[in-house]
């Protein structure tokens, strides 16, 4: 907690004046973010810094492994449906980014390792909603017997499964037929800070910035 309240005086006293004419603005203007970016709430994956975003660019969703639920889980293993209807409908972004990453411990417990047991109740019910990966690992990757590659392969297959699931949501379909809204899948290696976006023509992740 000192090093929270550390790095509270730290921004009033020497970073707030860079920032202070922005706060104001979006104070008296309200926000009007780009992007609705889901993603995981793992410490090591930020949005802002990692889109060198500023503050009110991103509506950021962070929920426990970045699950996107069909529209019809309802009650509270759908708060996330909350914060998707409020940013397309009335925030109108233009864009809806689901950023899965690597070495993703809610991947790892959504494939047993280790099995999550009745003391995480609501965390077993909310990996539960993700059960059609594991479903989508057993028949698309039996050749992959690595623990990481495995991890990996469904992480990604999460997001893919999260793209699907936005297509349930009324308020994306009248965006997308619209074509006022489009919809990107996003992976992020935390080792070295890569960002792969899904190509669906290839149905590939590929770097989203070529290095130089």
């Amino acid at each position: 907690m000192q090093q929270l309240i550390e790095g509270v005086h730290k921004f009033r006293n020497d970073e707030f004046g860079n920032y202070k004419k922005l706060f104001r603005r979006l104070s008296q203007t309200g926000q009007n973010p780009h992007t609705l970016f889901i993603t995981c709430s793992d410490s090591r994956v930020l949005a802002e810094l990692i889109t060198h975003s500023q503050p009110g660019d991103l509506f950021v969703v962070k929920n426990i492994g970045n699950i996107v639920p069909p529209a019809s889980a309802t009650g509270d293993t759908n708060s996330t449906a909350a914060a998707i209807e409020f940013a397309v409908e009335r925030l109108r972004v233009d864009d809806i980014v689901i950023c899965g990453h690597s070495q993703c411990g809610a991947i790892d417990a959504l494939l047993g390792r280790p099995a999550v047991g009745d003391s995480s109740p609501h965390l077993r019910d909310w990996l539960k909603l993700a059960l059609p990966v594991v479903e989508t690992l057993k028949k698309e990757y039996a050749h992959l017997h690595d623990q990481d590659a495995r991890s990996t392969a469904a992480a990604q297959e999460n997001v893919l499964f999260g793209l699907d699931n936005l297509h349930s949501y009324p308020c994306v379909q009248d965006r997308l037929a619209d074509g006022s809204l489009s919809l990107h899948g996003w992976f992020f290696k935390i080792a070295t800070a890569e960002l792969f976006a899904y190509d669906p023509e290839t149905r590939q992740f590929s770097p989203l910035v070529e290095e130089k």
